[in-house]
């Protein structure tokens, strides 16, 4: 199953009409502040910094900490980083089945990101038992929310035949979808169904023009698909 990474989302806040040397610190007081007062966008967009050690110095435990407070205040891609930080043992120690918890959380709260990574914790069988049909439900939950990514894992499962009845004009749509949101494995896999001609006719000038969107978007089979097939003209 080729999933594609997972991805953390910090909501930007305005900034303040202070002098650029102290904007950070200002904005970082001001975080504090509103998150003392259990305002949870404050709480995420202060673990967002200090996750990047933006305007202040890394601290992945203090992150981990703050997700918390924004995930128990009932922030729902609070629970979602929270989750990938469980998931990849950033801040605390790597606990598989608390990543699908807060996960399920996330997704139960509507956070499409959540759905994502739950999928791929059901599609992999990590913290979770394996269930391919669990999982297309997740990834379609996520693509029907907005988020891309979701549309091309689901995508794949059609083109696979796993979990759902084998579907290569689906896969085709949701490839295209996802290609069209800017998320370059999507193209990628929509280049190949071109290559091959799978659940659409056959044409390698759009096969590889669709590799070529997918290398400037910096993915690596994209390229190495688009070097091989101009090599080959």
């Amino acid at each position: 199953m080729n999933s594609i990474g997972k991805f953390l989302f910090f909501i930007a806040i305005s900034a303040f009409s202070v002098p650029v040397a102290h904007a950070q610190t200002v904005k970082e007081l001001e975080l504090k502040i509103r998150c003392a007062l259990k305002n949870t966008e404050a709480c995420f967009n202060l673990g967002g910094m200090y996750l990047k050690g933006e305007g202040v110095r890394q601290d992945k435990s203090k992150a981990f900490e703050l997700f918390t407070k924004a995930c128990n205040g009932g922030d729902a891609l609070g629970c979602s980083n929270l989750g990938m930080m469980y998931d990849n043992g950033q801040g605390v120690r790597q606990d598989k089945f608390k990543a699908v918890e807060m996960f399920t959380k996330a997704c139960d709260g509507g956070e499409a990101t959540g759905c994502f990574n739950l999928g791929v914790g059901y599609d992999n069988g990590e913290g979770v038992r394996q269930d391919k049909f669990k999982a297309v439900e997740l990834y379609t939950k996520a693509c029907d929310g907005g988020y891309a990514p979701g549309c091309v894992n689901l995508g794949v499962m059609y083109s696979k035949g796993e979990g759902v009845r084998q579907d290569k004009f689906k896969a085709f749509e949701l490839f295209t979808k996802a290609c069209d949101g800017g998320v370059a494995p999507g193209c990628s896999n929509l280049g190949m169904m071109y290559a091959n001609g799978e659940g659409v006719r056959l044409d390698r000038n759009r096969a590889m023009e669709l590799f070529g969107k997918a290398c400037d978007l910096r993915h690596e089979r994209g390229c190495k698909e688009y070097a091989r097939m101009k090599g080959a003209r």
